[in-house]
This record gives structure tokens, C-alpha cells and sequence, in this order.
């Protein structure tokens, strides 16, 4: 749209009327989504900021602090743990989270500290095997 505002005509009935004219041309008939309603996330009160959670989730990047992230992995390694076909992936994904908790506890990252310290892998095989045994 090159036509400048003419002067002395109110900015709002300018603009009011180029929309008014485009739609008259059919400009806005063939845009994606025209005629349905928004998505459902949209009827909830209004977050300025939607977009980019959209956009963040979409690309798989997580919304929360670190710290957060961290706690929310533990407890799906555990549960991974316990769902474990034996032995050796039970101590491989303990020991695996063991580090990740290690460096956020001698490198704490911005945000809410972790209250976390390293599963006892011993600990978690007994319960793994006391899990197998109920079966």
C-alpha cells in the first residue's frame, strides 16, 4: 500500500476506509483460517506473549527455568528407571540424570534452586527389582 494519508482527513476514517475498500475488493476472502473460529487457546484471557509460547512449544524449547526442567527430567528418568528392561539401563539413565544434577548443584543457573541431590543408584535398582518381583 503506497497512498498516503491525505491531509487534514482524520488518521482513524483514513485507515478505517482503506480496510473498507480492500475487503470490497475481495483482498481479505482468500486469507488462511477466514470464516473459522480461533483456536481454543485464544478464548482464554488474554496473554500478550501467546505467540511466543506457541512458537516456543512448537520448537520443542521449554518454557520453564532450568532448575525446573532439571526436576521435571528426574522424576521421567525415574519413572523411566522403573519401566527399565533391566538392570543395566536402570543404572545407565541414574547415573546419566546423577551428572546432570551434579553440575547444577556445584553450577547453579539463574532461577529457583534445584532441591535436588543425586539418586542413590543402589537404592533405585532395589526398588526396580522389588517392581520386577510384584509382576
Amino acid at each position: 500500500m503506497t497512498e498516503r494519508k491525505p491531509p487534514g482527513v482524520d488518521f482513524e476514517s483514513w485507515v478505517d476506509k482503506q480496510i473498507r475498500d480492500a475487503d470490497a475488493r475481495g483482498e481479505f476472502a482468500e486469507l488462511p483460517g477466514v470464516g473459522k473460529p480461533l483456536p481454543s487457546e485464544m478464548d482464554s484471557t488474554y496473554d500478550e506473549l501467546w505467540w511466543v509460547k506457541r512458537k516456543m512449544a512448537r520448537e520443542g524449547f521449554s518454557v520453564l527455568p532450568p532448575t525446573l526442567a532439571l526436576r521435571k527430567e528426574a522424576e521421567d528418568a525415574l519413572e523411566a528407571a522403573a519401566k527399565a528392561p533391566s538392570e543395566r539401563v536402570v543404572r545407565r539413565i541414574v547415573e546419566e540424570i546423577n551428572v546432570k544434577i551434579r553440575d547444577v548443584m556445584f553450577k547453579p543457573p539463574p532461577g529457583p534452586p534445584l532441591g535436588l541431590k543425586p539418586y542413590d543408584v543402589e537404592e533405585v535398582v532395589r526398588q526396580w527389582r522389588e517392581g520386577r518381583a510384584e509382576r
